[in-house]
């Protein structure tokens, strides 16, 4: 799949949340890779199944309600399933770091964002308490917010700035692989483009892998080298984003991709997807996208289809592809 050597790797990966109510697969057989320095996009609808994957790769996945059924998630070599909460307590914030949704909730309101900087690069490397109240003020200047704010509280900064500084809590131990979730969901769009455009530097800076999981399209083009499109758990078109730019093969995509205003054509109006996500507690038989797909056949509702290579490196889980 990548021919730049290998970071991380998702073999067969399955999550389930057992509740009351049924059981909600979040995430069925997926496969993934990334390499050393990529940004891969996960893309899809809420409900997708990308932030379980996310906290799959963090170990995250809260436990009871929800399990990792089977699969493997194999870094640098080792699989981090099944690794002692000590062991995993040292990959996560150095190797792997992750950036949640809401600056808001991720920051702890009562210390002030110097300490909380200060406080993963204490529980990383070995440096005193001065040592690393200096390097937070370095990462605070890193991410564009002057050092002596390091003094401040959560409160007294703008949501553009909080979400910056979670970016330097991310980025403070320099980790090998960055995880994006909706990074900039609540900001305006002049802040996100700051944010985004910061988060391009610095990973080119650092040498960062990334995750960005989003639901645009327009994030993704400007900021990652593969996509994984998301659709109720599962994977379904897996490229490099040239190709699934100029080239989409899933009808899924295709029907993102035409729900999308495009400013260089003459349309009365957008064409969206029919229907609605599919319940995870009770998904249909067959492909999960068959009751919306406008070319679903016989077959569709039958089994579910395994992922094809239609060139190379472009996997699409689709029955039209089939030879």
């Amino acid at each position: 799949m990548s021919k730049k050597e290998k970071l991380l790797e998702i073999k067969d990966l399955t999550i389930h949340y057992v509740t009351d109510d049924g059981t909600v697969r979040a995430v069925e057989n997926m496969s993934l890779e990334i390499g050393k320095g990529e940004t891969l996009g996960l893309v899809g609808e809420t409900g997708a199944g990308k932030t379980t994957t996310a906290l799959g790769i963090m170990q995250l996945i809260p436990n009871p309600p929800g399990k990792i059924i089977s699969g493997e998630i194999i870094y640098e070599g080792e699989n981090l399933i099944g690794k002692s909460p000590a062991e995993l307590r040292k990959i996560r914030g150095n190797n792997i770091s992750m950036i949640f949704q809401d600056p808001m909730t991720s920051l702890n309101p009562v210390m002030t964002v110097g300490e909380q900087i200060a406080e993963v690069i204490k529980l990383h490397q070995k440096v005193n308490a001065t040592e690393a109240v200096l390097k937070a003020q370095e990462m605070l200047e890193t991410v564009g917010i002057p050092g002596e704010r390091h003094k401040e509280y959560p409160h007294q900064f703008s949501g553009g700035m909080r979400q910056r500084v979670v970016i330097a809590i991310a980025l403070a131990c320099n980790p090998n692989l960055l995880i994006a979730d909706e990074p900039t969901t609540a900001l305006d769009v002049t802040i996100q483009a700051q944010v985004l455009t910061l988060m391009k530097k610095l990973k080119e800076e650092f040498e960062t892998s990334m995750i960005m999981i989003t639901h645009d399209l327009g994030i993704v083009a400007e900021i990652c080298d593969k996509v994984a499109i998301m659709y109720a758990g599962n994977v379904v078109e897996y490229t490099d984003v040239e190709s699934l730019f100029t080239s989409p093969k899933h009808p899924y995509t295709i029907g993102l991709f035409n729900s999308i205003p495009n400013i260089e054509e003459d349309m009365e109006a957008l064409q969206p997807i029919k229907g609605l996500m599919p319940d995870p507690t009770d998904l249909p038989s067959g492909c999960p996208f068959h009751p919306r797909c406008p070319k679903a056949t016989a077959v569709c509702s039958e089994r579910q289809p395994a992922p094809i290579e239609v060139a190379e490196g472009h996997f699409v889980s689709c029955h039209l592809f089939e030879k």
